[in-house]
């Protein structure tokens, strides 16, 4: 009997190890698994990537959560602060570097082209990596160059630059060809801008990521970048979800649209997955952040395929809605020919 009852618990043990691997090796199936976009580098970037914006002191354990998960693209910026949290989580993941899409930012106060490479060095040792996936220019707005991220003058105003962004472009794209920035990119351009950039660059960026969301569709500017190969990233996909927009206070959150709710309901999804499955049934990759482990595990589910009826039906409640605009503390006039302009 004693015999016996030892081989069933060490079967029993068996099958428990043997269970974890597998629901290991399923997660890993699950992130390889997931949609992904080509950018025009060749590369692929997961359509579903994990935000880390805001929080700073809960990102590591987040950013562990998201890679247990399934995630394999995760976002920052150097002004996020949250590099050595993402650096420590990916580190301690076991997830290997070469199976995780790295982006991150280069902030304002950095734009002098003499200080591009040097920011990225920074922001590489912080993530414990030597390259990152794709490096964007956070902002078109230069700073005054230093150490302040918000350089203030005797006014208490923000210190701006003189850098070009074309300039600035032009040494990041000196970090592609080294290799420390697989690709490049841009963040929160106008189309005059953009275009200005492709005229008098020669790397084509392969990423612009913009505020998007069904509240504010931006459907002929997304549309530019189809032709010009430049792929769409959407930020704050949830909308006025964020607590800090606080022009978005008073008309309910938009993943509580009713049209979102009803065409969650017969997809057995909630409003904020199927915000999250428009963004990718666009072609576009979404950048959902959470702190909160369940709504981690939540977001990752959005990535399921949207039928074109209900894409079609969400075009309907687009109200040309941005939410964020810092022109007036950066001293920038951002979005001057694009929706939403405030």
């Amino acid at each position: 009997m004693f015999s016996t009852a030892s081989s069933i618990r060490t079967a029993a043990q068996r099958l428990t190890q043997t269970s974890a691997h597998l629901q290991s090796r399923t997660s890993m199936r699950m992130a390889h698994n997931s949609t992904t976009a080509k950018l025009n580098t060749g590369a692929k970037i997961p359509a579903l990537g994990f935000g880390t914006w805001q929080d700073k002191e809960a990102q590591e354990p987040a950013v562990t959560i998201a890679l247990k998960t399934g995630y394999r693209h995760i976002d920052t910026a150097r002004i996020y602060g949250t590099e050595p949290a993402v650096g420590n989580a990916i580190k301690k993941s076991g997830v290997p570097r070469s199976e995780i899409f790295l982006t991150t930012k280069l902030w304002n106060n950095s734009h002098h082209p003499d200080d591009v490479e040097k920011a990225l060095d920074d922001s590489l040792k912080d993530l414990q990596t030597d390259y990152v996936d794709l490096y964007l220019m956070h902002w078109p707005s230069p700073f005054a160059r230093g150490d302040e991220s918000f350089p203030k003058d005797g006014n208490g105003k923000t210190k701006t630059g003189d850098s070009d962004y074309v300039d600035t472009y032009k040494a990041m794209e000196k970090c592609f060809k080294s290799g420390k920035a697989k690709a490049i990119g841009v963040s929160n351009f106008s189309k005059a801008e953009l275009e200005r950039l492709l005229k008098e660059t020669s790397v084509v960026p392969a990423a612009h990521q913009i505020e998007l969301h069904p509240w504010l569709q931006q459907n002929s500017f997304t549309e530019y970048h189809k032709q010009k190969g430049i792929h769409v990233t959407q930020y704050s996909p949830f909308g006025n979800s964020n607590e800090v927009y606080d022009g978005g206070k008073n008309m309910g959150k938009l993943i509580e649209d009713p049209v979102l709710v009803e065409i969650g309901k017969k997809h057995g999804k909630s409003g904020a997955q199927v915000a999250l499955a428009w963004g990718i049934a666009k072609g576009h990759s979404v950048i959902p952040k959470s702190k909160t482990e369940s709504r981690i595990k939540q977001n990752l589910e959005g990535d399921f395929t949207l039928p074109a009826e209900d894409v079609e039906k969400i075009t309907g409640i687009d109200k040309k809605l941005r939410f964020n605009d810092p022109s007036k503390n950066f001293g920038w006039n951002f979005y001057t020919d694009l929706d939403g302009k405030k």
